[in-house]
């Protein structure tokens, strides 16, 4: 008999949805596979009282009154970008699905579309593959985090030259971009090796290949 997944288990499902029929029902659906719900009625609610970090997915309505689905997701995507804060899954649901509106919603990011009324297999199938996203997902954000903590923690010239080295720069080239002569680029290169916890400039490219430099000039 497979177990099922802890990550799984203790999921939490953020359910924002107006219509309290459909709110209650998923909370029934969901509670069979013992993961924690919490319902809002507007997207503002959610805006105003949440914190999407908290949540492993967010199952949204398309057509919720006043701040619709659509501008709530928009919304969530503005502030994870300003702040550099987690975004967990996104499903989307709506009884009036089309395919501009998918297409765009999965370009901006949503993991899964389905039209109402969906069947309860098709329901649990996204929101399991949605928690595999997201266990993953935020694994990753937590890295880059962490990373640029580090980075933060360099000093301005040391970042500078970080910058270069990435860009794929070798050392004599860095000395004259910077005005520096070349042991003083290796002398940088090095503090930055030993502050970051690689060996080689190539490691400190493959760690930092999924930050853009855009974060820590």
């Amino acid at each position: 008999m497979s177990q099922s997944n802890p990550v799984e288990h203790q999921a939490n499902i953020a359910i924002i949805d107006d219509d309290p029929s459909v709110r209650s029902s998923l909370v029934m659906l969901l509670e069979t596979r013992h993961w924690k719900t919490t319902e809002f009625e507007r997207a503002q609610d959610f805006l105003d009282q949440a914190n999407p970090t908290d949540f492993n997915c967010l199952l949204v309505d398309v057509r919720i009154p006043g701040t619709n689905g659509l501008e709530l997701f928009d919304e969530l995507i503005r502030r994870s970008k300003l702040h550099r804060l987690y975004l967990p899954p996104v499903i989307f649901l709506s009884g009036h699905g089309d395919i501009p509106l998918v297409v765009r919603v999965l370009k901006q990011g949503a993991v899964d579309f389905l039209e109402k009324p969906a069947d309860h297999r098709s329901i649990i199938d996204a929101i399991s593959r949605a928690i595999a996203t997201d266990e993953k997902a935020r694994a990753e954000h937590q890295g880059q985090a962490g990373l640029l903590k580090e980075i933060a923690e360099l000093t301005q010239r040391e970042r500078m030259v970080l910058t270069e080295i990435v860009a794929g720069y070798l050392g004599k080239q860095i000395a004259d971009h910077l005005s520096i002569s070349p042991k003083t680029v290796e002398a940088h290169r090095l503090h930055i090796c030993q502050k970051l916890n690689v060996r080689t400039s190539m490691e400190l490219v493959a760690k930092l290949r999924d930050i853009p430099p855009s974060l820590w000039q």
